[in-house]
């Protein structure tokens, strides 16, 4: 290989390597029964849409489906597209994200492994899929889905999907308070719910360190999507 070529294959192994998404960032969480922005195929591009769902929560539906959240729509965030965890320090789970700050689809189904940053849950670690975006969300900021966290500037899909209050269960932002409190929640939602008082300790808004890595397939096997660009 001349000294040219060389110089060519380093400078694109570089650009490579600067796509992939690393950093420190900030988590807030919610679950607003929307059908997530990365469900749009217009948004992923080359890639398979995240899977979205009829009312029942179960039933996969077509990509073109209106969001359940417009008056018209009938496609809503699946139920199990809420966290989950492994053992005592790792856990999967789905977020709406933003690299740029505002809605942000360039990087719908990428995976991240979030680290946390500070108490309680410094050292735990999130492998999660990047499944939304949202104009209200800020630079580097990761949304968890977490069943009863707060419906946010989306009011209508709970209510209409669940019959929940316009403003979910709890408060808007935020959610409800208490562990106690997942009894509101449809039986099919409760499990997420209790996650955050549970492996997720109950952490408002945890700051994270985040880097792109592989979909797996424990999470993949549930969206239906994959992006595994700049990897």
């Amino acid at each position: 290989m001349n000294t040219s070529a060389v110089a060519l294959f380093c400078a694109i192994a570089v650009g490579l390597a600067a796509a992939k998404l690393s950093g420190s960032g900030t988590t807030t969480r919610y679950w607003d029964c929307c059908k997530p922005s990365c469900s749009w195929k217009e948004n992923t591009g080359t890639h398979d849409a995240v899977a979205s769902c009829s009312i029942d929560g179960v039933t996969k539906v077509n990509a073109s489906v209106t969001s359940g959240c417009d008056s018209d729509g009938s496609a809503y965030v699946c139920n199990d597209m809420q966290p989950w965890s492994v053992n005592d320090t790792f856990a999967y789970g789905f977020v709406a994200a933003s690299f740029t700050g505002g809605s942000d689809t360039s990087y719908c189904s990428v995976c991240l492994k979030l680290t946390f940053t500070e108490s309680p849950l410094e050292g735990k670690t999130m492998i999660v899929q990047n499944v939304n975006t949202g104009s209200d969300l800020g630079e580097n900021q990761f949304d968890v889905q977490i069943p009863g966290g707060g419906v946010g500037i989306f009011t209508l899909g709970c209510s209409t999907q669940w019959n929940s209050s316009t403003t979910g269960w709890g408060a808007q932002y935020g959610g409800i308070s208490s562990d106690d409190d997942c009894d509101e929640l449809p039986t099919e939602l409760q499990s997420g719910c209790h996650f955050r008082f549970g492996w997720y300790e109950d952490a408002d808004n945890p700051t994270v360190d985040f880097e792109q890595v592989e979909c797996p397939s424990e999470i993949t096997d549930i969206t239906g999507s994959e992006n595994n660009d700049d990897l």
